[in-house]
């Protein structure tokens, strides 16, 4: 009858997950809001379902777990060596003003010193899953103020370590602030020392051992292995068990197996963290939030308020662009996840009282429910902020500076806009350019990283930071204009990939004369995709549909080639 019970419990807390999310998600909202109103469906103050709303807590936690896991894995030293003035500049003050302010307010509230600290610094960071999701559904995350916001939730995500490990220390009888602060910030110093010093000397012989093997459930038990095992060695150290999961993150982020592993964990993270959400979202007591409206009413549009304030005049204060500025303030202002992470471990560590912890969990969930109207609010804002932003090209250096490993493309009409939107869900930050200027004022008031520019000058593409990217991309519409632009690519960057859309074999053969790497002939491109529709309609198997597609692209298309030389031979006797 226990495992009916429990049993019972997983299947509503599924059929919740599976009723009430997809329609958040339809209503293009985010997930993690999904979570907590099945959560409170489901929880004590609604339905009543589940008797016992603990039982969800444990594989909340491990969702958690994963969460950090994932996020060391995201991590890279050679990311954080590019966006660190921003990182560690702007994000270290925006989360240190921030939770300094908000800190203040509650202890003037009445709130005890470790309590104020919890909750500034707890309100203080931003949602990174909807916050990045908003971006790369719009197209905007490889933009000036997505890049901003990025280097600030990126800070966040770091800040959430110490803030981890500082929760057991405040909880203590004979908790000293300065002391709790100083160990928690070592114990995150420590956690980095240790990847840098044994990460691949450990993890990776070991995954390339699994890797030979060749079986995939023996790869995927290996990295629960090691998340799981490295949060229990930290435990038995008296340190957060995510603080574990974050650092084997960061031991596994240098290595080659990093996207297998990401891949691996994905669905884990997914449905436990999803569980931890609508474990917070039964702890919600609806009946004390009804009464206390006013109050929430009043600490969200505060919050709201003082984020997109201190971020909007600190992006000032680093000389960023004021429409970038204003729109990365806004997009800023709710607060995030772990925010119910922290104040559900304060709940839990008795740092903050039940009525308390309700009144910023209500908060919490109710500023990411506004982002999306928080970030319309932006862009409206930072176009009456400027009228018609600039991209000329005596925009284009000063907006680029500090930009590297960034993709070049020249030509923003529908292919180049297509390039761009696939680079930038992926992360890959751009900069195009454009010579039509009406083209570039309407996307310019997007936020695109768009500017006038004629990719065939060597002044423009040193303007664009061709010394500092990773690849070009060539898509303007006129074959000479293409031609040229490789040619003054190529003898600026003789090592630099240059990719190019051409409409022809012929003009594919040319452009790579002068230096492309690889040239996508268009009509060709369009007569293979429409030939293997053709196969599969008519019964030919995908298999064997992808095998002669991928002999006709071998050796850059050699066998139309051979034909179109026969067609024109022919033309020619005729």
């Amino acid at each position: 009858m226990h495992a009916t019970t429990h049993l019972n419990e997983v299947l509503i807390f599924l059929i919740a997950a599976v009723c009430v999310v997809p329609l958040f998600r339809w209503a293009r909202s985010s997930s993690v809001l999904g979570y907590l109103a099945a959560g409170v469906l489901v929880g004590p103050s609604a339905l009543a379902l589940v008797e016992d709303p603990d039982s969800v807590q444990l594989l909340g936690e491990f969702g958690v777990i994963f969460l950090l896991f994932a996020i060391g894995l995201e991590l890279s030293v050679e990311r954080l060596k590019v966006m660190r003035r921003l990182v560690f500049g702007l994000g270290a003050s925006q989360v240190t003003l921030t939770a300094v302010l908000i800190g203040a307010v509650a202890l003037w509230a009445g709130q005890s010193v470790e309590a104020a600290l919890v909750i500034g610094f707890g309100l203080a960071l931003s949602s990174t899953a909807f916050v990045i999701q908003m971006l790369i559904e719009r197209g905007e995350l490889a933009s000036r103020f997505g890049r901003t916001s990025f280097a600030v939730l990126l800070f966040q995500d770091l800040a959430i370590i110490p803030l981890l490990a500082l929760l057991p220390l405040l909880s203590g009888p004979d908790a000293n602030i300065l002391e709790a602060v100083g160990l928690a910030a070592l114990k995150a110093v420590g956690v980095v020392i240790a990847a840098i010093v044994i990460g691949r000397r450990i993890l990776r012989p070991i995954y390339r051992v699994i890797a030979a093997s060749k079986l995939q459930e023996l790869f995927v038990a290996a990295t629960l292995l090691v998340v799981l095992g490295s949060g229990w060695l930290m435990a038995l150290g008296g340190i957060s068990m995510a603080l574990g999961a974050f650092l084997a993150g960061l031991l596994l982020a240098e290595t080659e197996y990093r996207h297998q592993v990401d891949a691996d964990i994905r669905p884990f993270k997914g449905l436990l963290l999803g569980l931890f959400f609508m474990a917070v979202g039964m702890a919600i007591d609806i009946q004390l939030l009804l009464q206390d409206w006013p109050l929430v009413i009043l600490c969200l549009v505060a919050l709201l308020l003082v984020k997109s304030v201190i971020t909007t005049l600190l992006c000032l204060l680093w000389k960023l662009p004021a429409d970038v500025s204003v729109r990365s303030g806004t997009l800023l202002s709710q607060a995030g996840e772990f925010g119910f992470v922290l104040f559900g471990g304060a709940m839990i560590q008795g740092l903050l009282d039940r009525e308390t912890g309700q009144l910023l969990l209500a908060v919490i969930a109710l500023s990411m429910a506004v982002t999306p109207a928080m970030g319309w609010a932006g862009g409206r804002l930072s176009r009456w902020v400027v009228p018609e932003p600039s991209g000329g090209q005596e925009n284009l250096k000063p907006e680029t500076e500090g930009i590297s490993d960034h993709v070049i493309i020249a030509g923003f009409g529908r292919v180049g806009q297509t390039v761009a939107r696939v680079l930038s869900a992926c992360g890959v930050p751009y900069v195009a350019l454009d010579l039509d200027h009406g083209r570039v004022t309407h996307y310019r008031s997007r936020g695109l990283p768009l500017y006038y520019g004629d990719a065939t000058r060597v002044d423009v593409l040193e303007a664009a930071g061709v010394e500092h990217a990773r690849a070009a991309v060539i898509t303007v519409d006129r074959s000479a204009e293409a031609s040229r632009a490789v040619e003054a690519l190529h003898s600026r960057m003789p090592q630099l990939p240059i990719f190019v859309r051409s409409h022809d074999l012929r003009h594919a053969q040319a452009l790579e004369q002068v230096g492309a790497v690889a040239v996508v002939p268009e009509t060709v491109e369009a007569s293979l995709q429409l030939g293997g529709i053709l196969l599969s309609s008519v019964g030919i198997g995908a298999d064997d549909v992808t095998r002669v597609m991928s002999d006709f692209r071998a050796d850059n298309y050699a066998r139309l080639e051979d034909l179109d030389a026969k067609n024109a031979a022919g033309a020619a006797k005729e």
